[in-house]
């Protein structure tokens, strides 16, 4: 690998991880498994000890969790809900108090090599010089949580946040009946005990099984469910979700104990829940029985579990050893590999996204995989089928690493019938007989009947009144039942539905009725980057909409915009600049858009930022770099005080805004075009935000 390489390949491995971090801390939704994460960052740290002259402080090989932002609250709809079961779609209702950590919570090492536990072993021998046991305990698969109790009394429940900071869910966890608010005699006057809230598999089950009657979308796994629970607002429905609670490891300066086994005794005797599972072990031989014992039998286990916690069972030993920046020294993780199941493929279904892609899908023999019943599992695409080699019949190997989505990950060649044929692939859309096409550069293959082709259609509905989109009170049942029976053609037909077509429908009485039309009314004052995302243009997600509405401040300013001019936009390729002006160039998208307009649909951004002066009244301004707040912010302060955020410089530019790091190609165009450039604090000058203004280093016009 050239220095040039190893440089690309580094800051690649910190933006997908710090994606995956923030799909995983705040999210609560992986999208790839643990193994997967954990083989990633393998090779980012790897590279890091080889190449250090690329290390970016940041990276997330250096800060756990590193790209966290804080929780936010979810209404009594759930942050583990949305039309993809991988995806959180919920739209934050309020922000939970934020506490700080007295002390910071750190991640655990880990590893799925049992030959460095050998080695952690051996290292802390050496350090030691005296003998010492482990404790070792079950890796519960839920969220973290730290509590505080002051005189016996629960005070403070605090998610991990970023480490240091967290949210407080005090109220929340008073409702999980395994966790006591007032403990039993004995305890210290003080103390912070953390563990793992959790779903059990029947709970769970019960759970998504209420949902499917009531035409919600499902959540993806108990881990979702536990941290979607934690952040509903209504206390009351937390108590009713069935989470439990498992608590190991108390920090207390009063403490009289001097082993980690000793500290839990006495927080079981306080009434605390400690896991009855844990293991004191002598020799690093015990640790590997221990770890071989329950690799089998935590699939008998009523709760998810994925590893084994290592930790030196001396406190004295344990506070001698210390901290990295990232985890204690004393302990480490052995993590499981992803449990996976033999199956026979029965047959192969080929389903129609909303973007046209084909997705293939096995259906399965049933079979019992990380406690549920597996009976289908995604192929991915075309490229995946030919990479796994599957053929009519085939036994798979079926995995479902993190709990998530069931995979295939390769097939079982000894049970492959002699006269075996390669499972075929469309060449037209199972849906509408559209021949198929493959577009350059993607590995998909596609439908390209985007208007014609009812799947597509139905999925566009689908995706139109999500949670993160128009927040429509709608399943996709009720989607398929009124486009089947011709109610809906057209997005803008949802607004047209009368209340004898609703009651017409399957399960459908006056109250189901009612609360679908008063959610359509509602929806009608969705803001217009949620609308700008509902409209579903390819390749533009929920942020990049978002983005789109700060830079063109209604949905006619975006049809009408040039190529150049969208890719003047952050973040926006030629790519997403191409889906955007294919879009408007539709006569069906923009009767659409004309018929929602009629409806009263937000179709600009206007209402979405509160007026506070007319000081930028007027002026036109292009932002670059990075300021003492978002971009997002910026660009909402300059709106609230009347002005207009350009997004590209031109000779109307009225003044570009040049925070850290501005672009080069934005100072140069404006340099030529004689256009001022001024900073953050000449802007809050002129809007007479002195106090702004004052913690800005400079206020100078360039």
């Amino acid at each position: 690998m050239t220095q040039k390489e190893a440089k690309d390949r580094i800051a690649q491995l910190d933006r997908e991880l710090l994606e995956h971090n923030r799909n995983y801390y705040v999210l609560n939704a992986p999208v790839i498994s643990d193994f997967e994460y954990d083989i990633l960052m393998q090779e980012l740290m790897e590279l890091q000890k080889r190449y250090p002259q690329f290390v970016n402080p940041s990276s997330p090989a250096l800060h756990p969790g590193s790209e966290y932002t804080p929780d936010t609250a979810i209404s009594t709809e759930d942050a583990g809900e949305s039309t993809n079961p991988n995806v959180i779609a919920a739209e934050p209702a309020r922000k939970f108090n934020q506490l700080p950590h007295k002390n910071p919570m750190l991640s655990l090492g880990n590893t799925y090599d049992f030959e460095e536990v050998r080695a952690f072993d051996a290292r802390i021998r050496e350090a030691a010089g005296v003998p010492f046991t482990y404790n070792c305990e079950l890796k519960f698969d839920g969220t973290a949580i730290c509590l505080t109790y002051i005189d016996g009394k629960l005070v403070h429940a605090l998610t991990r946040g970023d480490g240091m900071v967290g949210d407080d869910v005090t109220e929340n966890v008073k409702r999980i009946p395994s966790i006591p608010q007032q403990l039993k005699p004995g305890y210290p006057h003080e103390f912070e005990i953390r563990g793992e809230i959790f779903m059990p598999f029947e709970a769970f089950d019960r759970l998504n099984m209420q949902k499917e009657m009531d035409e919600e979308p499902l959540f993806a796994n108990p881990r979702n469910a536990a941290a979607g629970s934690l952040k509903l607002l209504n206390s009351e429905e937390v108590a009713q979700r069935g989470l439990d609670c498992i608590l190991y490891h108390i920090i207390s300066p009063e403490s009289n104990f001097t082993t980690h086994t000793q500290a839990l005794e006495r927080a079981s005797e306080w009434g605390l829940p400690v896991s009855s599972k844990a293991r004191e072990c002598t020799t690093v031989e015990e640790i590997e029985e221990f770890i071989n014992y329950w690799d089998s039998e935590r699939k008998m286990l009523p709760y998810a579990t994925d590893g084994i916690v290592i930790k030196v069972n001396n406190l004295e030993l344990q506070r001698q050893l210390g901290f990295t920046a990232k985890s204690p020294k004393w302990a480490t993780a052995y993590k499981f590999k992803p449990e996976e199941a033999l199956t026979p493929i029965l047959s192969i279904d080929f389903q129609v996204g909303r973007t046209g892609a084909i997705t293939p899908v096995a259906n399965l023999s049933p079979v019992q995989l990380s406690g549920t019943v597996v009976k289908r599992a995604t192929l991915h695409n075309r490229d995946q089928m030919e990479v796994l080699d599957i053929h009519t019949g085939d036994w798979v190997y079926v995995e479902k690493g993190g709990e998530i989505i069931p995979k295939i990950t390769r097939v079982e060649l000894s049970k492959r019938a002699i006269n075996a044929t390669r499972a075929p692939f469309p060449s037209i859309c199972p849906d509408c007989g559209t021949p198929l096409v493959s577009i350059p550069g993607q590995a998909g293959v596609f439908c390209p009947n985007s208007d014609g082709c009812p799947m597509q259609r139905k999925g566009k509905f689908i995706h139109f009144v999500g949670r993160k989109a128009m927040n429509i009170n709608i399943g996709e049942a009720t989607i398929e039942q009124l486009y089947n029976k011709g109610y809906i053609s057209e997005i803008e037909d949802l607004y047209s539905l009368s209340r004898e077509q609703l009651l017409s429908l399957d399960k459908f009485k006056e109250k189901s009725a009612s609360n679908l039309m008063a959610s359509l009314q509602q929806s009608l004052s969705v803001p217009y980057s949620r609308v700008l995302f509902a409209l579903g243009i390819k390749n533009i997600g929920e942020q990049s909409a978002k983005t789109l509405a700060h830079c063109f401040n209604s949905i006619d300013e975006l049809a009408m915009a040039t190529k150049e001019e969208l890719m003047e936009v952050e973040d926006v390729g030629e790519i997403m600049a191409d889906s955007i002006i294919d879009f408007f160039a539709s006569d069906i998208h923009r009767g659409t858009i004309e018929a929602l307009r009629a409806k009263g649909v937000q179709l600009w951004a206007g209402s979405e930022v509160e007026k506070v002066s007319n000081a930028l009244e007027g002026r036109i301004i292009m932002i670059t770099g990075t300021y003492s707040v978002s971009r997002e912010e910026m660009k909402a302060y300059i709106e609230s005080h009347g002005g207009k955020v350009a997004s590209s410089v031109t000779a109307k530019t009225t003044w570009l805004l040049a925070g850290e790091k501005p672009g080069d190609s934005k100072i140069k165009k404006a340099t030529q075009l004689n256009i001022p450039i001024i900073d953050e604090a000449f802007l809050y000058n002129i809007t007479s935000d002195t106090e702004k203004a004052e913690g800005i280093n400079s206020s100078t016009l360039f």
